[in-house]
Parts: structure tokens; sequence; C-alpha cells
């Protein structure tokens, strides 16, 4: 997939990199790179064989957040002038939301590999993953409050559910620089590394674990566990036991333990490609 934003690869054990990939621009993320993103990840969900996309980047920052031209008045959903130009920016800000829903959704496990600094809307996209890891020159920041407006792309929503509430409000009221050892005390990261080599070597390893795993269980333990984060325990166990019915595999179970016993690998099936609604 051709685009200005990003790098995105993939090879025949299922693991999907994507590399931010415009470090003269410290991986800003401007108006089209929401979409581009959008639409990788939907293709590589919709295809079936990606079992775990790690995103990192290049340079010395992941992301400075959202591009200046943005709030220059680049986009049109910016306009609040009137009653249907509010109308119009409320629905502009959900497909702009929708495009960091996506890798929450994927049936497959997203890493985020931070390397400096993870600056305003580049936050988003980390709070949006499934697991975060990061360089020891890493820091995150809420940048948005900075600039006399308040967070809107999940950020203020998924921030609370990984860090202790208190925690998320000041990062959000302050927009203080959160380093990468605090980050690591306070459950924001998974990892601290050395360096930005040390961050991919570590992040493809962790990948490669999960990539070795069936990828139908680790697409039903996604689904329970972002359902349970959203409701209570009662609901859930009733989702776990639907769910569980839909999944539950003998011969997947037989051909894990088999390989798991041999320490060889299992030779998963892929999943089943979707089609795009």
């Amino acid at each position: 997939m051709d685009n200005d934003f990003f790098v995105l690869e993939q090879d025949g054990s299922g693991l999907a990199q994507l590399r931010l990939d415009r470090p003269q621009r410290l991986n800003a993320l401007a108006p089209g790179f929401f979409s581009a993103l959008r639409d990788a990840v939907v293709a590589l969900d919709e295809a079936g064989r990606t079992r775990v996309l790690v995103i990192s980047s290049t340079g010395r920052h992941f992301s400075a957040g959202m591009a200046l031209e943005v709030f220059a008045g680049e986009l049109a959903l910016l306009d609040t002038s009137s009653a249907r130009r509010r109308l119009a920016f409320q629905d502009g800000l959900r497909r702009l939301m929708r495009c960091l829903d996506v890798l929450e959704e994927a049936s497959f496990p997203v890493i985020c590999a931070v390397q400096g600094g993870c600056i305003g809307g580049a936050l988003d996209l980390a709070a949006a993953c499934d697991i975060r890891l990061a360089s020891a020159d890493a820091f995150f920041t809420v940048q948005e409050i900075h600039i006399g407006m308040a967070a809107d792309l999940g950020v203020l929503q998924r921030l609370p559910r990984l860090v202790p509430p208190g925690v998320a409000r000041q990062m959000a009221y302050t927009g203080e620089r959160v380093d990468a050892a605090r980050a690591l005390a306070i459950g924001l990261v998974n990892a601290v590394l050395p360096d930005a080599d040390a961050l991919h070597a570590h992040a493809l390893e962790l990948a490669r674990q999960i990539a070795g795993k069936s990828p139908l269980a680790i697409a039903g333990s996604k689904r329970a566990l972002n359902y349970a984060r959203d409701h209570g325990v009662a609901e859930s166990l009733q989702q776990m036991t639907l769910l569980q019915s839909a999944i539950f595999d003998i011969d997947e179970m037989q051909r894990a333990i088999a390989g798991w016993k041999a320490k060889a690998d299992p030779g998963f099936e892929p999943l089943a490609p979707t089609t795009g609604g």
C-alpha cells in the first residue's frame, strides 16, 4: 500500500510491521495519515493472514502528533460557525476516531514501540494498541491541552483504563511529560529498553511469541479482553460463554499441544478472510 506516511511490511509468519516514515517532520500525523492507517489495518484484518502488527517509527521521535496544517484550517471539519457546520464537524471527527478504533477492533494484537516523543495524537494512537513498549528516552504527553483544546481522538477515553484515573487526569489537565521510567511504573508501557535498536528487537521478539500461538485463540482472547474492559463481570462471562462456543476447536488444541511438546511450529492455519463492510 503506497503512501507518504509509513512503510508496511509483512512476512510469512504472520508478522506485519508498520513504520512511521517521515523523520524529517518528526513523523507528524498529516490529515491523510489517518485514512491510510485505517485502510492498511482493515486490509490486513480482512486478509486474515496477519497474526500480530508492530507499529514503530524512524528518526528521533515516534511522532510529534497532529501536523500543524490540520490546525491551520486544511480540514473543513474544523469549521463550527453554524449548526450545519457543527453537525459536519461531529461526523468528521467520528470518522477520524474510527481510523484509530480499527487498531482495537482488529483480530490480531497490535504492539506499539515508542522511541523519543509520543506527543498529542500519537498518544491517541498508542493508547488504542494492545501493548506499548518504550525506549529509555521515550516520553508521553497529552499535548492538546497546551493549545487550548481537549484531546479528542480517544486518549481521554482509553488512558483511564491503562493507568490510574488520577494519573490520567493529571496528564490530561497539565500536559506534563511522562518519561519512560514513570510510564513503566504506572503501567502505560510493558517494558523500557535502553535504545531504539533494543526496543525494536524486543518488539519483534514479543511479536514472534504471539505469532507462534493459535491465531484463533489469540483473536478470541482479544475479543474477550476488549469486551471485559467495557462491561461488568457477569456480562463478560456470558459473552465468554458464547464466544468460546464459537471458537472452541479440538483440532486446533491438539495441534498446539503437539507443537508445544515438540518445541516446533504447530503450523496453524490463518484466519479466514473477511469481506469489507
